[in-house]
């Protein structure tokens, strides 16, 4: 490509793809990249070497990097796993009971929100249930199942159901009023109106409560894993507490931050895809 300035010729490479990405998104990159290196500078200059206590960032590097970071995923058998196992059967357990709070969530949440009856005899009940702690749960299901594992998949479920409900309650019940007057007009089944109007008008509140739900679930699943014990990376953190392997448990923690970062980016990219861009 070329322009003509002052009877000049000067010739202009055209912008691949990743140069107007970068152009658009560096700000989002470098701000937090700076901001993590004062964090850890910071961290650092707070615990330097040989300090008690909390080891600093470049102590954790050296205690883990064998085998922690360079091979997360070995596995010399039993409960002796890498991280990125130990997070795999973690994310498995979440994966499962997330998909089943999503399924009761946003049906619940539809059939209540669309019967006002219904809706102010459960509603009370939901209020008080949403505000108990993940691990007061997992006595109760303990009790119920006897099993560890299903136990654990429960917390997940009864912790992050409730912001799937009551989210998709708000959003059939923001239904505007001009939507169902349509839908009287038409004389819409009730197939039709669920299909074309009320669902599809409840879908941006549905992700909103998915998104708190994911996070809910990933929170759950460590604080769970702490007691039922097995593979797991709420397991692994509580049992480098119990050998004082601080580095180990700060690492893990790390990972676990950031693989509840990309659970949050996930539902929310899959919120961009499904969510009209006029309903955002």
């Amino acid at each position: 490509m070329t322009a003509r300035t002052n009877g000049r010729i000067y010739s202009r490479k055209p912008q691949t793809n990743f140069s107007k990405f970068w152009r658009k998104n560096s700000n989002k990159v470098i701000r937090p990249v700076f901001a993590i290196i004062v964090f850890l500078v910071i961290w650092q200059l707070l615990c330097p070497p040989g300090s008690k206590g909390l080891p600093g960032p470049i102590q954790v590097f050296n205690d883990t990097f064998d085998p922690y970071i360079i091979n997360p995923f070995f596995d010399n058998g039993g409960i002796d796993k890498g991280l990125g196992l130990q997070i795999i059967e973690s994310l498995k357990r979440v994966a499962i009971g997330f998909s089943l709070s999503a399924i009761a969530g946003i049906f619940i949440g539809i059939v209540v929100g669309a019967n006002k009856f219904l809706y102010e005899a459960v509603d009370p009940i939901f209020q008080v249930l949403r505000t108990i702690p993940p691990l007061a749960w997992l006595p109760i299901a303990l009790a119920a199942i006897n099993q560890n594992e299903p136990s654990a998949i429960f917390v997940i479920f009864i912790t992050s159901i409730w912001p799937i409900i009551i989210n998709t309650m708000v959003g059939v019940q923001q239904l505007p009023q001009d939507y169902r007057n349509v839908a009287r007009v038409l004389q819409l089944s009730g197939k039709d109106y669920f299909l074309n109007i009320l669902f599809p008008a409840t879908v941006p509140y549905i992700f909103t409560g998915l998104r708190i739900g994911i996070g809910l679930s990933w929170l759950a699943i460590v604080a769970a894993e702490m007691l039922v014990g097995g593979v797991g990376i709420g397991f692994f953190i509580w049992d480098a507490y119990n050998n004082s392997q601080i580095s180990q448990l700060i690492l893990a923690l790390i990972y676990v931050g950031i693989v509840g970062l990309l659970l949050d980016r996930l539902v929310a990219y899959i919120a961009t895809i499904v969510v009209p861009a006029e309903q955002k």
